[in-house]
């Protein structure tokens, strides 16, 4: 142990802390606050967390009773004292915020020496449950809510009756469970240690010990003072201490265990050990210890004056410490310990004075502890930093190494990054030849490795493959059968594999390809050529073996340049071409213009008559599928359809009009001239008659087609329809190639010629092939034919004469009517009324403003008069239109009546305008009258279209007369226009 460096200290705290009262009898603490009992019955409460102190006399100023035990609670809130002295005995109980104490009545005539508080549960407003422990070997429970100023209950829990001793050391915990709460407790005599569990209640846990055995530790031996201890960490305890007669009984706790003691009981008590007291004498005389605190690594236990710090662990005295008494206290020495656990720190204190222990890195040494112990785990579990971790990984890894577990050593040796260097653990599997380790140690040093250390971890990296690399060789040279290789062999191999894997991005890939390739290791290297993205390397590799199908999947892997397609494309299509057309049909971003070459390499190669060709059926895909444009894939698909011995697939492909339904671009996107070519080297004649029609050499096309099927010269004279003298220039082609090759009888001859007319629908005649056939022929041979058309051109001409006679009558009929027209005329009854306004249309005294533009008819108004029989005044038919028509057809009268209102106004200068004025004026007037004639006159309005119009309209109800009204001023206002104002 390093001992410059002490772990507890000790501090004095406070010199005369009974402040008169007699001397110190007992001490409690928790939370920084200090609750001290003294000889006269006064309890002395010091907070130091606030800087508080008070004192309280619980004597009754008798000063004949002293404080026998004083207890305070985790958080320093409650407080609990026995008072004993002539035959009496009282328990009080206290908060911090009370004035005074409170006696427990029912407790009287009991000495309470120990106290378990619920740390789990405890409130500062209430203690919930507390175990009282006294000196008959009885428990009692109580509760008390500060609140109500007085305990909640008390009840009585268990009795000693086999062994009647007092109760000494009493401790509490509990957990909460999905049934209940469960509760643990450990009760201390001076020779025995009881343990208690079960869930519900308290009073129904040791109830339930009625009719069970109690479960406990027996250890017999005298003690001054028999305590209990819990330390606690994080709220809950996690081992014991139990100062006994015959030592110090402790282990660790474990209130989740489900261990049966052979009683039935379960044991929550693990790893138990008892420190004799022998090992504190330096063999000398043996002194029990009068007082014991506990901390997480340590006993520190009070003997005579002094505490010894005693590691639990190793059981070794570790610190003695020493206290700065007064000289009147130094005679009684120091009377006991005390532990707050809230704010870990320890006391001590004699009659009058109060020391502090401090604790300072108490785990600083305990990895040397557990390292000693070859506990291996702890001791790393307690190092504080990477020196301490170095030395346990060291002397494992040399524990294993001596013990010939080199796997293992070389585990640990890889995790030490100071103690010893990498050289020297290499040099040490190599001195013993042990490459298996080696490896071992390099790969978990891999491992350990950060990340930055780059160069450090490619170069461990190389030398780890070289050593896999060695290790494959050196088994293969073992068994170099192939059926006889073992399964260490495989499993080497997959491992290194995986290695690769994992180091792809740290390995030189140059360097790690020449050693893969320097040992013979094809398979591996095409692995990490993988890896590494090398595609090219991998799909070469497969060609070599004949494996299309691997090669192919490489290609379609995301990420492989699509250039390696179209550079392994003539290997791949002569390999296997249906997997490589396979594989290009699954993908969208070839262009197939590009793998050309690798198509025509494939199509130049003989193929079975019934075997699929390959490259034709991709050639379709693109045209048809991806709607190809590219000419040199059409061109391409053209030659190799023109090369089977069955021209319907090229007819087919000639006849498909690709561009068909686009705006601009061609019908189709191969070129016709290479085409046409093609088809006549390779006598496709069909095909050839087809591009001559395409191409619009439809004589070329009528020419060539009589030579293959007189039927589709006809087909192809028929075509034309827009140019009639070019169609029959055609048909006058089929017609004489049918009448010059006719071989039968003449008047076979003529029936056959005769026939073909009527296929013709009349274009052609027999006056039209007659010079076809033979100066000799006889015209008897054509009387039928030449009778038919003579019959033909008279129904003809009488058909021209019914057309010219019908023409004539529409000419007379039409003269008639212009002649009857200008002498029309209607009767006017001289009570005719307006058909609007109800007033007589030939009544007199109109103003003469509304005639303007209109014929003057005397004094009366300008007025219409319909075939119907209805009469309108000019002006009422105009408003009646407006109003009953939609809203343009309204503005576009409105619009003709100003124009013309404004043409007849007369102008100031006193010369005459309008229809008085000049001749020029009338024609637009004319004009604007007639426009304006056909908007509102062209129908009656009652008879019409716009009457008709008026059924969906709603009628005006009698009290919506005001919008009749507003509309009418609407329609002046729509009518008006600088300062003229027209009445509608």
């Amino acid at each position: 142990m390093d001992f410059r460096r002490q772990v507890f200290t000790v501090d004095l705290l406070e010199r005369y802390a009974a402040k008169g009262h007699g001397v110190i009898t007992c001490m409690a603490s928790g939370n920084d606050v200090i609750v001290l009992g003294t000889s006269t019955g006064w309890l002395i409460r010091h907070d130091f967390g606030v800087g508080d102190s008070y004192d309280i006399d619980l004597s009754s100023g008798r000063g004949d009773q002293s404080i026998h035990r004083v207890f305070v609670d985790p958080g320093g809130s409650h407080c609990i004292a026995s008072v004993v002295g002539n035959g009496i005995s009282d328990t009080y109980y206290m908060h911090a915020k009370w004035p005074k104490p409170r006696v427990l009545a029912k407790l009287r005539g009991l000495v309470v020496n120990t106290v378990a508080w619920n740390r789990q549960q405890i409130t500062e407003a209430s203690t919930r449950e507390v175990i009282l422990g006294t000196e008959n070997g009885q428990l009692h429970e109580i509760a008390v809510d500060e609140k109500d100023k007085r305990e909640k209950y008390i009840k009585f829990l268990f009795e000693l009756s086999e062994l009647p001793e007092a109760f000494e050391g009493l401790q509490m915990e509990t957990a909460s469970l999905n049934i209940g709460t469960r509760y643990y407790v450990m009760a201390v005599t001076p020779t025995r240690l009881y343990s208690f569990t079960g869930i519900g209640s308290l009073e129904t846990v040791f109830a339930s010990y009625v009719e069970r055995a109690v479960h406990f530790m027996e250890l017999p031996g005298e003690i001054p003072n028999s305590e209990l201890h819990f330390f606690i960490k994080q709220r809950r305890a996690v081992h014991f201490a139990w100062l006994s007669g015959a030592g110090i009984y402790h282990g660790g706790l474990n209130f989740g265990a489900q261990n049966r003691s052979p009683n039935g009981d379960e044991n929550f008590v693990e790893n138990k050990a008892l420190l004799d007291y022998s090992k504190l004498s330096d063999g000398g005389e043996v002194v029990k210890p009068s007082s014991i605190a506990l901390s997480e690594f340590h006993f520190l236990l009070l003997i005579g004056n002094r505490v010894k710090v005693v590691n639990r662990i190793s059981e070794q005295i570790v610190e003695e410490l020493q206290f700065d008494q007064s000289s009147e206290s130094a005679s009684k020495g120091i009377i006991g310990l005390s532990i707050d656990a809230s704010a870990g720190l320890f006391y001590a204190y004699d009659e009058n004075s109060i020391f502090q222990v401090s604790v300072t890195d108490e785990g600083r040494d305990m990895w040397k502890v557990y390292l000693d112990l070859k506990e291996y785990a702890a001791a790393l579990a307690n190092c504080s930093d990477p020196f301490q971790r170095d030395q346990v990984y060291l002397e494992q890894a040399e524990a294993a190494f001596s013990s010939r577990d080199f796997f293992r050593a070389a585990s640990f040796f890889a995790k030490i990054n100071y103690a010893l260097s990498f050289e020297e653990i290499t040099l040490k599997f190599i001195s013993i030849g042990e490459q298996d380790a080696l490896r071992t140690f390099l790969l978990r040093k891999l491992d350990n490795l950060v990340k930055d250390d780059k160069f450090q971890i490619m170069m461990i990296s190389t030398w780890a493959t070289e050593l896999y690399l060695d290790k494959i060789n050196r088994l293969l040279l073992e068994d170099d059968s192939p059926a006889n290789r073992n399964s260490e062999y495989q499993s080497i191999c997959m491992e290194f594999r995986a290695f690769l894997s994992d180091s792809k991005d740290v390995l030189d890939e140059a360097t790690t390809m020449k050693l893969l390739e320097s040992y013979g290791r094809v398979d591996e290297l095409v692995y990490f050529a993988s890896l590494k993205e090398q595609h090219e390397i991998v799909v070469h590799h497969y060609i070599q073996l004949g494996e299309a199908k691997r090669a192919l999947d490489v290609l379609q892997k995301p990420g492989v340049p699509v250039d390696l397609q179209y550079k392994f494309a003539p290997d791949l299509i002569m390999l296997d071409a249906y997997e490589t057309v396979e594989s290009w049909m699954t993908r969208k971003d070839l262009n197939p213009r590009k793998l050309i070459p690798a198509m025509m390499s494939y199509s130049s190669e003989p193929h079975a008559k019934n075997e699929t060709h390959e490259v034709i059926k991709y050639l379709e895909f693109c045209v048809h599928r991806l709607q190809n444009e590219d000419p040199g894939v059409h061109n391409l698909l053209l030659s190799l359809y023109a090369k089977k011995e069955d021209d319907g697939a090229l007819l087919r492909f000639l006849q498909c009009k690709f561009g068909k339904g686009r705006s601009t671009g061609p019908d189709f996107f191969y070129d016709p001239k290479y085409a046409l070519r093609l088809c006549l080297k390779e006598k496709r004649m069909r095909a050839c008659v087809h591009i001559y029609s395409m191409m619009f050499m439809h004589e070329e096309a009528v020419a060539l087609a009589l030579q293959v099927d007189p039927e589709l010269a006809m087909a192809e004279a028929d075509k034309v329809e827009d140019d009639e003298d070019l169609r029959k220039k055609l048909w006058l082609m089929v017609a004489k190639h049918v009448v010059e090759q006719e071989k039968g009888t003449k008047r076979d001859n003529i029936r056959k010629a005769i026939a073909f007319l009527k296929e013709t629908d009349g274009l052609l005649k027999i006056e039209d092939i007659l010079p076809f056939f033979p100066d000799f022929a006889l015209i008897d041979d054509f009387k039928e034919a030449i009778c038919s058309s003579l019959e033909d051109y008279n129904m003809q001409i009488e058909k021209l004469k019914e057309e010219m006679n019908d023409a004539t009558h529409g000419a007379d009929n039409i003269r008639n009517d212009i002649s009857a027209l200008a002498q029309r005329y209607t009767v006017v009854e001289r009570d005719e009324e307006c058909g609007v306004c109800r007033r007589v249309i030939l009544a007199a005294g109109v103003d003469h403003r509304m005639t303007r533009g209109y014929t003057t008819i005397g004094p009366m108004a300008p007025f219409y008069v319909f075939p119907c029989g209805h009469a309108f005044h000019a002006q009422c038919l105009v408003a009646h239109v407006t109003k009953c028509t939609d809203q343009n057809q309204a503005e576009h009268i409105l619009e003709l009546q100003k124009q013309l209102t404004l043409m007849s106004v007369e102008p100031k200068d006193g010369v005459n305008g309008g229809l008085n004025g000049d001749d020029s004026s009338v024609a637009p007037i004319d004009k604007i009258r007639s426009q304006l004639d056909d908007a509102i006159a062209s129908e009656c309005p009652f008879c019409g279209d716009l009457m008709i119009s008026e059924i969906s309209k709603p009628f005006v109800l009698p009290d919506e007369s005001y919008l009749v009204s507003s509309w009418e001023i609407m329609s002046k206002n729509v009518g008006s226009e600088k300062g003229i104002s027209f009445v509608v």
